[in-house]
């Protein structure tokens, strides 16, 4: 290794290791002995650069989950490896960086009695993001609202689906589109997103909300216990049943669909009779109610506490009378009231009947818990599929036509259709840390194209860089003859 001595303030000359540089993303480090790269995923190590972490192998024979075994060489046995057993993923493989080569790893394993070829290379992605759903009927913020982490704008809310949120956050034009925090922000949420850490971020002109793959929303410093169980009208659907004969009208309250019993097609074929009551609101269909409050933090997602409120007067020619019950309950059963209505038709608060507790609690028991999914969205495009072959639209043409499948970690993905190699994977499907990132800035992504081998070579695949799992186990790739240390098998 070539040193230099260090004159520059006229004292002895101190010999110090030459830095040497990393070649595995635009930044291109130059990295000092026993220190890594800016990502911490590459090392200088007795002047060669190594990639910091182990290659990760899944053992298919384990049936609950599989195991993740980091593998070394050293600690390899040397004995024959059952190709349907295992399957090498991309984490802690490399990169094709700058792609004029082959994939770290293409490997040839038999399935099913075929030949077939994975290639693995951990993928920069520039163009990436992730889809949160946060299963919650609280308002967290209004459609296109934008979302922030650290202040810095990573995303925005799309469209609600049932009984959930949706953000779209990442994505190129935050990467790199904006100011350099923006990009470093963006960045680390997304990293840590897909990578199941919680991450803090505040809506605009709605909630803070607290978002980990796979744990229960926190909105606003309080902890989401269920997600609703429908719509006021589905509820009404499927519990008014239970309800006729021990109380007199049923409101569900909901901030897209309230839904009163006696007014209901599900009332009305099990013949509950009218009660004179009026929601204010505008009315869809018979029993069914848009906008009869605005969207809040509270009651079914609106922003009210007292459900009284959604009431209007109540019509004595159309079955009011004294001593009418109402049952009025959220969509998660989280809140809920029982009233009488007195001798001028005034609803008055009373204590809950016991025979109507175990309908309150049925709502809630087929609510299902609150949790957050994150959805790892990318663009596998550009020069890294020339990591597979020569000719790269011919990998994404394969992908397409359903010949070559993919994987994310070894996890299934949704390739959307159309152009491009554009996919969807669940990061609670993945191996821990799966992700990584380089400060251009850009994730990595791991990813395995898997092929038979006719088709590999068909598609002008780089078939000289085959080789077989016992021959990558026993000396490693392309980063040094060790692919990582051995650590203790991991469960998922």
């Amino acid at each position: 290794m070539t040193t230099r001595a260090d004159t520059s303030r006229g004292e002895v000359p101190r010999q110090r290791p030459e830095k040497i540089r990393c070649d595995a993303c635009p930044v291109m480090c130059y990295i000092a002995e026993g220190q890594t790269g800016a990502c911490d995923r590459y090392a200088n190590q007795g002047g060669r650069i190594i990639r910091c972490d182990p290659l990760t192998v899944i053992d298919k024979r384990i049936e609950a989950g599989g195991e993740l075994v980091p593998f070394l060489a050293a600690d390899w046995d040397g004995g024959v490896v059952p190709d349907e057993t295992l399957f090498v993923t991309a984490i802690g493989s490399g990169t094709t960086y700058p792609d004029y080569k082959p994939a770290p790893f293409i490997i040839s394993q038999t399935i099913d009695g075929a030949d077939f070829v994975t290639v693995v290379t951990e993928a920069i992605f520039s163009y990436c993001g992730v889809k949160v759903k946060i299963d919650t009927d609280r308002h967290l913020g209004p459609e296109g609202a934008t979302v922030r982490a650290e202040s810095e704008a990573i995303g925005l809310v799309i469209t609600s689906e049932y009984g959930s949120q949706m953000l779209s956050l990442g994505g190129v034009d935050h990467l790199t589109g904006g100011s350099k925090a923006e990009g470093r922000v963006t960045c680390d949420a997304l990293l840590r997103l897909c990578n199941r850490e919680a991450v803090t971020l505040t809506i605009d002109g709605g909630a803070e909300v607290v978002v980990q793959a796979g744990q229960p929303p926190v909105v606003d410093g309080v902890r989401e216990e269920r997600m609703r169980v429908g719509c006021g009208s589905a509820t009404i659907g499927m519990f008014a049943s239970q309800w006729k004969g021990l109380v007199d009208e049923v409101v569900i309250v909901d901030d897209h669909i309230t839904g009163v019993v006696s007014e209901h097609q599900a009332g009305k074929v099990i013949g509950w009779p009218d009660t004179g009551i009026r929601i204010k609101g505008r009315r869809s269909t018979p029993g069914r109610y848009f906008q009869v409050a605005e969207p809040g933090l509270g009651w079914g997602g609106t922003d009210i506490e007292d459900p009284l409120t959604i009431l209007g007067t109540w019509q004595a020619g159309k079955g009011a009378r004294p001593g009418l019950s109402l049952l009025m309950v959220s969509t998660t059963g989280e809140q809920w009231g029982y009233y009488v209505l007195d001798d001028v038709l005034v609803p008055q608060a009373e204590p809950l009947p016991e025979a109507l507790k175990p309908t309150v609690d049925l709502i809630a028991e087929n609510c299902e818990p609150a949790l957050c999914t994150v959805l790892f969205m990318g663009g596998a495009g550009g020069s890294l599929r020339a990591g597979v072959t020569r000719n790269p639209v011919k990998l994404t043409r394969s992908v397409q036509a359903l010949k070559t499948s993919v994987t994310c970690g070894g996890a299934p993905v949704y390739v959307w259709p159309g152009g491009g190699i554009t996919l969807m994977a669940d990061v609670m499907q993945m191996p821990d840390n799966a992700f990584g990132y380089v400060p251009t800035p850009a994730l990595v992504a791991p990813l395995e194209f898997t092929v038979s081998r006719a088709d590999f070579r068909a598609l002008g695949g780089h078939d000289s860089a085959v080789r077989d799992i016992a021959d990558i186990l026993e000396h490693g790739g392309e980063y040094g003859g060790a692919v990582g240390r051995l650590g203790p098998v991991k469960r998922r």
